[in-house]
């Protein structure tokens, strides 16, 4: 399994959908979470994703795939963030 592979599998346990990619990145968004929101929180923890404000893909994050340190950090985050939202 690749990595992108399996950050995206990680995502979609925390309740992310992520699109089809072959790229070195993933594109996801979280039905229950504001994107804007989650990237903010995410820089609090030294995690910086890439959010568009465009209508389309507002509610997306465009999450690069790093090592696999980053990606648990990146993981880590999320579920700290996540606990603190719900």
């Amino acid at each position: 399994m690749s990595a992108r592979e399996g950050l995206a599998l990680a995502l979609e346990d925390l309740g992310f959908e992520v699109l089809p990619s072959q790229a070195n990145f993933v594109f996801a968004r979280h039905p229950l979470h504001d994107a804007a929101t989650v990237a903010a929180r995410l820089r609090e923890h030294a995690v910086l994703v890439r959010h568009f404000r465009q209508a389309r893909i507002e509610q997306y994050l465009r999450i690069s795939v790093g090592t696999p340190a980053q990606c648990d950090a990146l993981l880590q985050a999320l579920s700290s963030i996540f606990a603190g939202l719900a």
